[in-house]
């Protein structure tokens, strides 16, 4: 593994972390980023679209102090990984199960690190879909929670049988690179202010966030594209149809969640016979940026879980 950017400086992560190139068997390199303190083993962090390692720096050090490793990764099309797309600010992929290569790629690294064992997962927004799946596919984890899980994604009522089709149509005509309807090459955190925002009611998480887009313009995206959409709906699709994975698991969403689609989460933890739902008062869609209090009562709800199944 070769040494990869790791920018400390806005991450607010604990010493002692670093960052490598991986490549995956389809041959994209991606960057995961590795703190490998914690005699209780290892966090798989999977991070939600958008997303790359710096962002989830103090989430490292909550960690840490909880006595857990962590180790999360750009996916392939964001962060620095390599982008699919000659529009690097558009999010993409060309299957949504090629996720699981860069899943692949990051368990091997664990192991060659020698990673403090035993691991878990914890998946955030579409970091929940690809956990979900690589959950089903047989992940080795102890115990797995997710936040936000991204199961399905939220649509007006008008606009959702049509999200599919369209999303198909624009594929099959060769349009599947253009942007998503409402979506540009901007990003978020960068153009939306803190005031009515979709993601946290922190202003100094928001502001973390704010910080590190504009510093590194090179690590968030802007929207996905038609291409993704698809892919992503199909993908949401096709994990409800399978049945959860029997492994002890906890969800966490907040009440004013705006982004996934909370009607999915409720019906998947329903019927989880080993899962967990937990409502968050207040919280928005980014549990692990959300205020202290809510964070921090998430973090200590989840590595309880982790004790239990060590």
């Amino acid at each position: 593994m070769e040494i990869a950017p790791l920018y400390d400086d806005v991450a607010m992560a604990p010493e002692g972390g670093a960052a490598y190139w991986l490549n995956t068997v389809d041959a994209v390199r991606i960057r995961v980023g590795v703190w490998d303190k914690g005699e209780k083993g290892t966090v798989f962090l999977f991070t939600g679209r958008t997303e790359y390692i710096e962002k989830y720096g103090q989430t490292a050090a909550q960690l840490q102090a909880r006595g857990y490793a962590m180790i999360t990764q750009d996916w392939r099309g964001q962060g620095l990984s390599d982008r699919l797309l000659d529009d690097p600010a558009k999010g993409h992929v060309m299957h949504f199960t090629d996720y699981q290569h860069d899943v692949a790629a990051m368990v091997d690294a664990a192991r060659e690190l020698n990673l403090p064992e035993p691991f878990y997962l914890l998946a955030h927004s579409m970091g929940g879909t690809i956990g979900l799946r690589a959950l089903i596919n047989g992940l080795d984890v102890k115990a797995a929670a997710f936040s936000a899980p991204m199961w399905g994604i939220l649509f007006s009522a008008p606009v959702k049988p049509l999200a599919l089709g369209l999303s198909w149509s624009y594929r099959s005509i060769g349009l599947g690179h253009k942007y998503a309807p409402g979506t540009s090459a901007n990003s978020y955190v960068v153009t939306a202010p803190f005031s009515g925002n979709q993601l946290t009611t922190d202003p100094e998480m928001y502001a973390y966030m704010q910080n590190q887009a504009k510093t590194y313009p090179q690590l968030p995206l802007g929207g996905p594209s038609m291409h993704w959409l698809f892919e992503a709906l199909t993908d949401c699709n096709s994990l409800a149809a399978l049945p959860s994975p029997d492994i002890p698991t906890i969800s966490f969403l907040g009440s004013n969640e705006r982004i996934i689609d909370s009607k999915a989460v409720v019906s998947r933890m329903q019927n989880w016979p080993k899962g967990q739902l937990v409502m968050l008062d207040g919280a928005e869609h980014e549990v692990l940026m959300e205020n202290p209090s809510i964070r921090g009562a998430a973090l200590d709800q989840m590595c309880r879980l982790f004790q239990e199944h060590s």
